[in-house]
């Protein structure tokens, strides 16, 4: 169990940056639309983030977090007529990753994007990303993907995985998938988020039963689903890392639960984080531990600084743990 990131590098410094507040291990993504990443553009890409020190552990599948008329692969999640070319594509791109000498992938299966509300003043003035059901627009327009129950979500989910856990296996690749951030009521914007509840996750991980089909377990988009995070999260985390499908963690917490919260920094919310950090290490987890949704701060480099925060926290837990374990 190590620190990472998924910050977007804006230029080298930002690389340089990484390595020397001591996060070695990255997801950082080539240029570009993925369906066009062949495998010279992917080995080129490892080669100059290794060139600062650093370990390419992982990519982005072109499935996004953004609403899908933003996405490159609309048609997969939206059962559009080039959604099995889509598919092959991305079986395609996973081989290259494996050549690669990639390990992992992540990925998300989201069609309408992540619903927040206004912004919200946090610690000193921040401004924190916040999800209010009753400031919600309750009749918002379904996408381009059109009315999507439950049941039609989950067959389209699994026309998707019936594909590529396969090719994933077989060529030694994790798929870390992103939990549907925030829950939602069924059917808002037409759509039934499956992946929005812990019993949705667990259905989805035993779908295509697979020791390369995982999660990108963002804790606090989890968090969002429950009641009460405080005292929920530690099972579930369980329930996950002892079945091997953590292959990613957002290191995340808000203050609130499901319809109604705020995203904070690590050591604000209502999760407690180190002890969070144990239960990962208790199930064995041994991959990333990266941020995620910082608040917007002041300044001239807010999001580099924030991140830089973030990691000094996670680190410090680190190296607590492993004193403990020493």
């Amino acid at each position: 169990m190590y620190i990472g990131t998924q910050y977007r590098a804006r230029n080298d410094d930002d690389y340089r940056v990484m390595a020397q507040l001591g996060v070695q291990h990255v997801n950082a993504d080539p240029d570009g639309n993925p369906h066009d990443w062949t495998l010279d553009v992917l080995k080129a890409h490892r080669d100059r983030v290794e060139g600062f020190g650093l370990i390419l552990d992982m990519v982005q599948l072109p499935l996004s977090s953004h609403v899908i008329e933003k996405q490159y692969s609309p048609d997969i999640l939206g059962k559009g007529p080039d959604r099995d070319r889509q598919i092959d594509s991305v079986c395609r791109l996973i081989e290259n990753v494996a050549k690669a000498g990639i390990p992992a992938v992540k990925y998300n299966l989201n069609i309408i994007g992540i619903p927040r509300t206004e912004l919200e003043v946090g610690r000193g003035g921040s401004l924190n990303e916040a999800f209010r059901w009753d400031k919600a627009d309750h009749d918002a327009a379904p996408t381009i993907a059109g009315v999507i129950d439950e049941e039609e979500n989950w067959a389209r989910i699994d026309y998707f995985l019936e594909r590529v856990v396969p090719v994933a296996e077989a060529n030694k690749v994790r798929l870390a998938c992103h939990p549907h951030d925030p829950y939602t009521p069924p059917g808002y914007r037409g759509v039934t988020r499956v992946l929005g509840t812990v019993d949705g996750l667990k259905r989805f991980v035993q779908t295509r039963e697979s020791p390369y089909h995982g999660l990108n377990f963002c804790q606090g988009t989890v968090g969002e689903m429950l009641d009460n995070p405080a005292e929920e999260i530690f099972d579930i985390i369980r329930w996950f890392g002892e079945r091997g499908k953590l292959f990613n963690v957002h290191f995340r917490n808000i203050r609130g639960g499901k319809l109604s919260f705020m995203e904070t920094f690590p050591e604000e919310g209502d999760m407690d984080m180190w002890k969070s950090l144990q239960t990962y290490a208790e199930v064995g987890y041994k991959y990333m531990i990266m941020p995620d949704h910082v608040p917007r701060i002041s300044g001239a480099d807010p999001d580099n600084t924030a991140f830089a925060f973030t990691y000094g926290y996670i680190a410090a837990l680190l190296q607590v743990l492993k004193g403990k374990a020493a």
